[in-house]
């Protein structure tokens, strides 16, 4: 199986807000403010109003949905749905959540993301299986790879 590197997202993202404990761990929601979307096959930048939808497990895994918009430089807009998981060892996840710099070869941070977008010239994403790898920064930065 090949991937080819298709795009980044770099997303700027608000305080966390807990929801609470949960039959199924602690659900949590983080707004995301905005960002950039920047590569060989789409750019473009992420509108705010998009919340990242987090359930951290009690094995420790934090459960990812978030949900945002991207506008295109020429206009197009994309919807985004971007599931995957995050996990490390826990001193590795106490430093990701005190702010601290982690390497991302220090933790698990994956993702399927799926869009819709009228066809046209993006309507390839509405067909098309992805991967993204994640990095928690002081935004958190996805690189998208085409599933050829």
């Amino acid at each position: 199986m090949n991937a080819e590197f298709a795009f980044e997202a770099i997303t700027e993202v608000g305080p966390i807000q807990e929801v609470g404990a949960t039959p199924g761990g602690v659900r949590r929601m983080i707004p995301i403010l905005g960002g950039r979307i920047s590569g060989p096959r789409v750019e473009g930048i992420i509108l705010p109003g998009g919340a990242d939808w987090q359930l951290i497990r009690n094995d420790g895994v934090a459960e990812i949905e978030a949900r945002f918009t991207i506008k295109t430089t020429d206009g197009t807009m994309i919807y985004v749905i971007n599931k995957g998981y995050r996990h490390a060892p826990k001193e590795v996840m106490a430093k990701l959540a005190a702010g601290e710099a982690v390497s991302p070869d220090d933790y698990y941070f994956r993702t399927a993301p799926f869009f819709e977008v009228e066809d046209g010239r993006y309507g390839w994403l509405n067909r098309t299986l992805m991967i993204g790898k994640g990095e928690r920064r002081d935004s958190v930065v996805f690189r998208f790879y085409e599933i050829l």
